[in-house]
């Protein structure tokens, strides 16, 4: 089957499984557990040759034990740099002991692995850039891996250790190996290992429910992989391999195993042996174009976005917590006004809504824009916008060119624009005024009333790059998107990068 005819089948929002592959092909300092664990030895010795012999001790017919190597190499690694405090490694020293006095008993081995793979260089940003797209029909992520990568790219909340069990699903990412942000939960060694197990039959069953409920698409592993295994004999030790819901999720169920080079886009039955249970049937697909995967995973459609849910959890959320509870009862939800939370209760057939109002849709900008989320922008056309609203039309008529009151929009867009400019023009000095954000806002002799309107009119005219101006909306806080100053700048912007 081809993988766009199998992706389109998908009647849930799907769950992603991450592997140390995937963090391989988009980052310039991510590594294999062995070229990891390597580094740390190399760095610590100048020498290859301790690791290797504590390899050599740790193999068997399976192949090597890294969560040996790794108890050996942690051991010897605390050790030495304890034994060298203002040595090579003076700063993992320095953290330690302020970590200590804190009453926080971390080993620097951990410590160095966090500043390792802390930093985030990216490469093969154009198929990186098809993978956010993807992100508005992903329910969750499910990783092995220790860096922020996925938290960066998805903008998913990070569930580490015993918050993985208090957790809703929607939007998460469960680091089930730990992560940098929290080096004392990182899972590496032998002992790391052995308290993970002896805790994860609670975390079993909360991936066991999402895996009976979504499609699983495992990326950045092999098929020989260990977690690959121990999912599947965690799933088919409760489930009767031979059962009609064996079936259900045999069929959710697709690894995609990377073969340099290919196009391959088929998917196709694979066997896997697990001690214990019969052999398993799998879907996988071995292949080089990522992209496709990404294109077709942005353009499915179900009937409910991600996004929606990830929004009606919230308003459960405020209600658990005791928030302000109104009760409405009509037969026409377009009479509730769209500020307000709304859960409708009825037949499928007669409600439906859209959650978006103008401010929401602006604070959100930038997500709409690299998802390319032109199901949701079908709410601008039931929005009320008033003429004296800023709204940046230009970017979502590109993604969206079904919008009816596009060319009206993008007058009114206008007009404000030129107005800005009439005011702006009457200022002096303009022609002196700083080119970067960071200097109007930091300048003590541009007023305080000016600032807001000098940030939008250089970027108007070219003078504050669109990059600049895209890194500083993407810093600002929920409450300071909610300004007139942040809606009339973001109109610049996009008047600017998408009137063409």
């Amino acid at each position: 089957m081809d993988i766009q005819e199998f992706i389109s089948k998908f009647k849930n929002h799907p769950v992603l499984f991450i592997g140390t592959g995937m963090s391989l092909r988009y980052l310039e300092n991510s590594f294999s557990w062995d070229a990891l664990l390597k580094k740390i030895s190399f760095d610590l010795t100048n020498s290859n040759e301790i690791f290797y012999d504590i390899k050599s001790k740790h193999h068997d017919e399976y192949g090597y034990k890294y969560d040996l190597i790794a108890s050996d190499l942690q051991k010897r690694f605390d050790e030495d740099v304890m034994n060298d405090r203002n040595g090579k490694f003076k700063y993992i020293n320095d953290e330690f002991y302020e970590l200590m006095d804190k009453g926080k008993n971390i080993s620097r081995f951990k410590i160095y692995i966090s500043k390792i793979l802390n930093e985030l260089d990216y490469k093969n940003i154009d198929e990186l850039n098809e993978f956010k797209k993807s992100r508005k029909n992903i329910s969750s992520i499910i990783t092995t891996n220790y860096d922020v990568m996925l938290e960066d790219i998805f903008g998913f909340k990070p569930l580490i250790g015993n918050d993985i069990l208090l957790s809703d699903p929607y939007g998460s990412i469960y680091k089930i190996h730990g992560c940098v942000t929290q080096s004392d939960k990182i899972i590496i060694t032998n002992q790391d290992y052995n308290k993970f197990n002896e805790k994860y039959e609670l975390i079993r069953a909360q991936l066991l429910s999402l895996f009976m409920h979504n499609p699983i698409i495992f990326m950045g592993y092999s098929i020989s992989d260990n977690n690959i295994k121990s999912i599947l004999k965690t799933i088919f030790t409760y489930v009767d391999p031979n059962s009609g819901e064996a079936e259900k999720v045999r069929r959710n169920f697709l690894l995609v195993e990377h073969e340099e080079d290919s196009d391959n886009t088929q998917v196709v039955d694979h066997d896997i042996d697990i001690q214990g249970i019969p052999t398993i049937k799998i879907n996988k697909i071995k292949t080089d174009n990522f992209t496709l995967i990404y294109k077709t995973l942005a353009n499915l459609q179900l009937s409910v976005s991600a996004m929606d849910i990830r929004k009606v959890q919230n308003v459960f959320r405020d209600i658990k917590s005791g928030g302000d509870i109104k009760v409405s009862i009509t037969d026409d939800l377009d009479s509730l006004k769209n500020s307000e939370k709304v859960i409708a209760v009825g037949s499928v057939n007669t409600i439906k809504y859209s959650f978006q109002n103008t401010s929401e849709i602006m604070k959100n900008y930038f997500k709409i824009i690299e998802e390319e989320n032109f199901q949701l922008l079908e709410v601008i056309d039931k929005l009320t916008i008033q003429s004296q609203q800023f709204f940046p039309i230009f970017g979502f008529s590109k993604i969206n060119k079904n919008i009816k009151r596009t060319e009206d929009l993008k007058e009114k867009q206008r007009e404000k624009m030129r107005a800005l400019e009439k005011t702006m023009m009457e200022k002096k000095n303009l022609k002196e005024a700083p080119n970067t954000i960071r200097e109007i806002l930091e300048s003590k002799t541009i007023g305080i009333s000016l600032k807001p309107n000098l940030i939008a009119y250089q970027i108007l005219n070219g003078n504050i790059t669109l990059e600049d101006a895209e890194n500083y909306f993407k810093s600002l806080s929920e409450e300071e998107k909610t300004k007139t100053e942040y809606r009339r700048q973001l109109c610049a912007y996009d008047l600017k990068k998408y009137d063409i």
